[in-house]
C-alpha cells in the first residue's frame, strides 16, 4: 500500500495512470501540455460508509480494480521517498465505472 495510508469511511487511494508523452501523430508533449488521465488502479480501499442505523455500507470496489474517475475526484499526493509515486485519495462515489 502507498504511504503505508489507510482509507476510512468510504475512501479509496488509486495510482493514476502515466500520461502519454506522445500525440497519436507523434508529437512529444511537455509536461505542461500533457492531460492528467481519469484512469488508474485502486490500490486500498476503506471499510464503507457509517450509516445511522450503526452499519456499513458495503463497498463496491476492491484493491487492484482498473477505474475510470472524474477529472476533478481525490486529491493528490507524492511521496519522494519510495516508488508509490503519485496517488490520489478519492470517495468511492468519484468512480464511474470499472474497466474490464
Amino acid at each position: 500500500m502507498a504511504f503505508n495510508l489507510k482509507p476510512i469511511s468510504d475512501r479509496i487511494i488509486v495510482r493514476r495512470e502515466a500520461a502519454d508523452d506522445k500525440t497519436a501523430g507523434g508529437i512529444v508533449l511537455p509536461d505542461s501540455a500533457k492531460n492528467k488521465p481519469q484512469r488508474g488502479t485502486v490500490l486500498a480501499v476503506g471499510p464503507g460508509r457509517m450509516k445511522k442505523d450503526g452499519t456499513r455500507t458495503t463497498m463496491q470496489l476492491k484493491a487492484g480494480d482498473k477505474v475510470l474517475f472524474t477529472s476533478w475526484a481525490g486529491d493528490e499526493f507524492k511521496d519522494t521517498k519510495s516508488k508509490a509515486g503519485e496517488v490520489l485519495v478519492m470517495h468511492e462515489g468519484d468512480v464511474m465505472c470499472v474497466i474490464a
